[in-house]
């Protein structure tokens, strides 16, 4: 059943367009990401389904609620961490949360929130005093605190360290483990690899593509390849014999392997068969990179 229904949604701002027919449904329970480049429209999407923006045309729908018309019950179902947010200089992370939590009928446990944010130790520190990549995970502990049916999360980890950003990760995991469907911008390919069931590829304020991560990436090539170094002379033929196998090529003192479908296993199986170690291998296929740039025309950060 779909927990968000975006139809048709349109978005201006002046003679700029800045979404133009976007149209979404997420499942309940999954985490759908919103992948694309700045200025993509992303942001004006998700602050329309959180009730922040009012559409110039379409409908959107959330638990069955409209965003414009009943904002109250909305925030009982929906928790946003937003792209850039400011609480007051002097308040202290407690209070932020103690306040936050006191506006729902139903919170979650906030001192767990903070201590898997790795917060802790801030719970007396003044907002002001927090470096940014604390202020974006308070930010996240405040999208969480209502115990949300859905969590829409702009830009997640932006900030962040390679480690607090998996802490986020696994904490938004377990969210979704729970029961919450999340809807997550990203511009990081390694976070949408890694958390999102699917994704919708916007550019130019348009969808271009809705699909699997692996989904995306067959569309445009779903070919690998093998590169290793034959402990001895390897008869090409007997690689091109394999149905998975499409070509091999020599480049220096390796081998390419080019193929498709479970090729790492047919190729690594005859080499052992015909007792050759295969050195330095190394799989390379295509990346959610390329096929993003195959779907836009342009690498996702410009």
């Amino acid at each position: 059943m779909a927990i968000i229904e975006v139809d048709n949604l349109v978005k201006r701002y002046g003679d700029h367009t800045a979404v133009n027919g976007v149209g979404f449904a997420v499942e309940q329970g999954e985490i759908f990401g919103i992948l694309g480049p700045n200025g993509a429209g992303k942001t004006t999407t998700v602050e329309c389904i959180e009730g922040l923006r009012t559409p110039d045309g379409g409908s959107i729908r959330v638990c069955g609620i409209d965003p414009r018309r009943d904002t109250g019950e909305l925030r009982q179902v929906l928790g946003a961490q937003l792209q850039a947010s400011e609480l007051p200089d002097k308040l202290k992370v407690g209070e932020a949360m103690e306040l936050y939590s006191s506006f729902y009928r139903d919170p979650a446990d906030w001192r767990e929130l903070i201590d898997t944010l790795h917060l802790t130790d801030k719970l007396g520190t003044q907002f002001r005093r927090l470096s940014g990549g604390q202020k974006q995970r308070l930010s996240i502990a405040l999208a969480l605190v209502g115990n949300p049916r859905v969590a829409v999360l702009d830009e997640l980890t932006t900030g962040l360290d390679p480690q607090a950003r998996r802490d986020a990760w696994d904490l938004i995991e377990g969210v979704r483990d729970r029961g919450v469907t999340i809807l997550l911008v990203t511009h990081f390919m390694e976070e949408a690899e890694r958390l999102c069931d699917r994704l919708a590829v916007i550019d130019s304020g348009r969808v271009v593509a809705i699909d699997t991560p692996a989904g995306l990436v067959s569309r445009v090539d779903d070919r690998q390849r093998i590169r290793f170094r034959p402990s001895v002379p390897l008869d090409h033929a007997v690689l091109t014999a394999l149905p998975e196998v499409t070509s091999v090529e020599r480049a220096g003192g390796q081998l390419v392997v080019t193929g498709t479908g479970n090729l790492l296993l047919a190729v690594t199986t005859v080499l052992a068969r015909h007792r050759i170690v295969a050195a330095d291998l190394r799989l390379e296929q295509t990346s959610l990179d390329d096929a993003f740039v195959a779907l836009t025309g342009r690498p996702i950060d410009n």
